[in-house]
């Protein structure tokens, strides 16, 4: 038997955690709280959570073992406020793109926590990243972009077992904020992001608490073939 083989059989596989029926719920409940938060009290997290959260990032599946998720902490007041004053001028254009009913329903609703949560980062997808080889990249190179939102959503699900809240801001323009952050140009910028405590805890959205959208229930987007 070769050194290699002898290494192999010396070291015995993990016992598989028993995900039992109690686990299943626990994991649906964190699924039912996890909300996109944009109503933040301002405590700081503890010290040392935020990279612990981006560890647990780390083990979301990537195509080829790519692992292209970049993470850009956001700490710079400066910076912050750019980031604010980008989001303001991208959402006035946002309203003024609605019909009269919904600009009235959208200018009340709170789309972003930038004023208040503690901790910000931005999210890139490193289209360059030689790690994977090109592995499963040939007909679908947007993969890599897609293995980097795996790693947003694991970040989000982390968070909220931790009682942390997480919120997208998506109204913003990607390439001045990719510019702002002095991101290299193969950096796909993915999403922005606000983390800390909320101030209230739901499992509604608030998007449907407010009349703007309603969740559609799971058989409406299930198609058999």
């Amino acid at each position: 038997m070769s050194t290699r083989s002898a290494s192999r059989s010396e070291s015995p596989a993990p016992a598989r955690p028993d995900f039992d029926a109690a686990f299943r719920a626990r994991l649906r409940d964190l699924l039912l709280w996890r909300r996109d938060v944009r109503r933040f009290r301002r405590d700081p997290l503890p010290t040392g959570l935020l990279d612990a959260l981006i560890e647990l990032a780390c083990l979301a599946p990537s195509v080829g073992l790519s692992q292209p998720w970049r993470f850009v902490i956001v700490e710079d007041r400066a910076l912050r406020t750019a980031i604010r004053r980008n989001f303001e001028s991208c959402n006035a254009t946002a309203l003024a793109r609605q019909s009269p009913e919904r600009a009235a329903l959208y200018a009340r609703l709170k789309l972003a926590g930038l004023d208040d949560a503690p901790c910000q980062l931005a999210v890139f997808a490193d289209r360059a990243t030689a790690q994977g080889h090109g592995l499963g990249r040939l007909t679908m190179p947007e993969m890599i972009e897609y293995s980097t939102i795996t790693a947003v959503h694991t970040i989000w699900l982390a968070a909220r077992a931790h009682g942390i809240g997480m919120g997208w801001v998506s109204i913003l323009d990607p390439q001045k904020v990719a510019a702002l952050l002095q991101a290299p140009p193969d950096w796909k910028f993915i999403g922005y992001f606000c983390l800390g405590y909320p101030q209230a805890e739901e499992t509604v959205p608030e998007l449907e608490q407010c009349g703007w959208e309603r969740r559609r229930p799971p058989h409406a987007v299930v198609i058999r073939r």
